[in-house]
């Protein structure tokens, strides 16, 4: 199993460049970064937690901005998006973003994708909520052809263009790993229907001091998921695909949920930190590194 961090890099929180150090030197496999360009103050929608909106998400870091930092002061650990809100970008600048990034850092770049909650947020690049999955289908799509031909030219009813040059190419052939973010009751086939891997995100406590979050104990999530995963698996064969990759974010941090998640066929296990300072962080990537990385 594969290990990695996440954290909204803020303006007042450790930096990506601390965190990148930080998670290669305790041999975390990745750093994940998530997205969101601004946070209008008029909002109807609410926050993926059902609570009032945590300060990092109107201060987050350009999230390419802070993984290219990484790159540029690391050599082993991956960088990705957790996720990136595709329908909220151009696929043509943000497939030349992600070539770039992908052949500076070496092929360290995973991408991780999303259609986004924030019906607001959205509306402001212009985006209609309603057709979003649909746009970042298209988008996933036309961003793997302009990646893997020469001359890429996409035709779909919400991205159109015609055939044009876009050079460097992503190290990672064909394209670097598109894991699909979500847990509704579709996001299997949209795994299936664009993605290499799947993203789902263990809802609840991402406090390490609190009791649920230190428990080994089962979940209901647990059951859940694994028979998703048993889903998405049956799903695979009969599309005629090997075994999915599955990523799961916020994980617990303790050994016995570990071992079951290895169990269910998790693939990788990404463990939410909050925005604060590097004195903050780095005991608690310490002790989940304790607990949880193979010695």
């Amino acid at each position: 199993m594969l290990f990695g961090l996440q954290m909204f890099p803020t303006d007042y929180s450790m930096t990506p460049i601390e965190l990148g150090a930080a998670a290669e030197a305790r041999e975390f496999e990745s750093v994940f970064f998530p997205e969101h360009s601004h946070i209008p103050v008029s909002r109807v929608s609410a926050s993926p937690t059902g609570e009032a909106l945590p300060r990092e998400y109107s201060h987050a870091l350009d999230p390419f901005v802070a993984m290219a930092a990484v790159a540029a002061t690391t050599s082993q650990v991956r960088i990705g998006t957790a996720i990136c809100l595709v329908a909220q970008r151009d696929p043509i600048l943000l497939a030349k973003q992600i070539a770039s990034l992908d052949v500076l850092s070496g092929g360290r770049f995973l991408f991780g994708v999303g259609a986004g909650w924030n019906v607001e947020e959205m509306r402001n690049h212009g985006t209609d909520p309603t057709t979003r999955w649909r746009l970042l289908q298209e988008r996933i799509e036309a961003m793997t052809a302009i990646w893997t031909q020469d001359e890429a030219a996409y035709h779909g009813t919400l991205v159109d263009f015609d055939p044009l040059w876009s050079w460097p190419k992503p190290v990672q052939r064909p394209r670097p790993p598109v894991l699909v973010g979500g847990g509704g009751p579709r996001v299997l086939n949209r795994v299936l229907a664009y993605g290499d891997e799947w993203m789902p995100f263990r809802g609840g406590s991402d406090d390490w001091t609190a009791a649920d979050f230190r428990s080994g104990l089962p979940e209901a999530f647990d059951t859940e998921l694994a028979a998703r995963i048993d889903e998405l698996q049956r799903l695979a064969t009969e599309h005629g695909r090997g075994p999915v990759p599955v990523t799961l974010f916020n994980a617990k941090a303790h050994p016995d949920a570990i071992e079951r998640y290895a169990a269910m066929g998790v693939h990788r296990c990404v463990f939410w930190l909050p925005s604060e300072h590097a004195d903050v962080l780095l005991p608690r990537i310490d002790h989940i590194a304790k607990e949880c990385l193979p010695r």
